[in-house]
């Protein structure tokens, strides 16, 4: 039976914890502006002393900076600063600045209780075995499913075969998906395939080119803003299936943020990629699994405003973050960006997904 590791709290009684100051603050000098030495957040769960007391940061996410509202240390983007807001500053890591960052939160130990200091092959490649990853996760979906908050981060490559398709339907409607980021791209060839029965006019069960395939996108498109939104679509269309469908039918969030290279696009793609933005963090907020498929700079832009911690209930419990890809530079792009709790799996999505779904017994 899967359980959440337990997250002990720092005992601030500590005569370091005592002794060290209140942080300090100075107004910010114009709107969007940061004084100098501000200090910037990272994935750790942080505590800020004010008037004596250590505070948990609120609304985590790294490369904040740490705005004081109502008397509480706040994660804020730094194009949301106000003149005259209270901006913390100090960049040591030893408290002398009132700011204990609690790297240890969760760290993995070996079998004697002690962290390892040198190990071979901890990273992560096609040569690395999966197995284990493969169990954990699915102990981490059962339990998530009822006690916890799923979103899923989708590359077009999901959409493109027949049984990864059926496979990411059958984990939304068996309520494994609790919000899902995508670009116009999967959702486009999502419907592409429940109206024609072809990824960006290749079937995707045979994999044989269809004729004119090519504008089967693009009447997807067009269908869909005929329709006025992707909603209407679904509903006057009852045989779409897929994804999408899954997703509207199971009144799941679908939040797709646009990019310079899209078609169209269909309605409902966010094209300011700031309003993206903060309609990702909304749900990122409540995440406490976060699985990123086959989309190399959706992924990273989700793992940089998503934290290694979340406090659910109460309790302050780890976010699990994976990312697979075929590509290993894909995987490892992420870690290099500074989510260092991803965890990476080298292997074809349309694989995973379906060894997934099997393995929960949703298809």
């Amino acid at each position: 039976m899967f359980t959440l590791p337990e997250y002990k709290k720092p005992d601030f009684s500590k005569i370091e914890f005592c002794s060290a100051p209140n942080v300090q603050v100075v107004p910010a000098p114009e709107d969007g502006i940061l004084p100098d030495e501000f200090y910037a957040t990272n994935i750790y769960p942080e505590y800020f002393k004010l008037d004596g007391d250590w505070q948990l940061i609120d609304a985590p996410r790294m490369d904040c900076v740490v705005v004081i509202k109502d008397g509480k240390p706040v994660a804020t983007e730094a194009r949301r600063v106000k003149k005259g807001d209270s901006i913390v500053i100090g960049r040591e890591e030893d408290m002398s600045n009132g700011v204990f960052i609690d790297f240890t939160a969760f760290q993995d130990t070996d079998a004697q209780g002690k962290a390892q200091n040198f190990a071979f092959r901890t990273g992560k490649s096609r040569e690395s075995s999966y197995s284990r990853d493969y169990d954990e996760l699915y102990e981490i979906l059962r339990h998530d499913c009822d006690k916890g908050n799923i979103v899923w981060v989708l590359g077009p490559a999901v959409a493109f075969d027949y049984d990864s398709r059926r496979a990411m339907s059958g984990l939304v409607k068996s309520g494994y998906v609790n919000a899902l980021f995508a670009g116009n791209a999967l959702a486009t060839h999502d419907m592409e395939a429940g109206i024609f029965n072809t990824g960006l006019g290749q079937d995707i069960y045979s994999k044989e080119l269809q004729h004119n395939g090519h504008y089967n996108h693009l009447e997807t498109i067009n269908r869909v803003r005929n329709a006025g939104s992707i909603e209407n679509f679904i509903a006057e269309n009852p045989s779409q299936d897929g994804i999408v469908a899954s997703c509207i039918r199971n009144n799941v969030p679908l939040v797709l943020a646009g990019s310079i290279r899209d078609d169209g696009p269909l309605p409902g793609v966010i094209g300011n990629v700031y309003d993206a933005q903060d309609a990702m963090r909304k749900h990122i907020m409540q995440a406490t699994t976060v699985i990123a498929l086959a989309t190399q700079l959706h992924t990273i832009a989700t793992g940089n405003m998503t934290p290694s911690w979340n406090l659910k209930d109460g309790k302050l419990r780890p976010v699990y973050f994976y990312t697979v890809d075929i590509s290993e530079f894909a995987v490892g792009k992420l870690r290099d960006r500074g989510s260092l709790s991803v965890n990476s799996i080298v292997t074809n999505v349309q694989d995973f997904l379906i060894n997934t779904a099997r393995s929960l017994n949703v298809i």
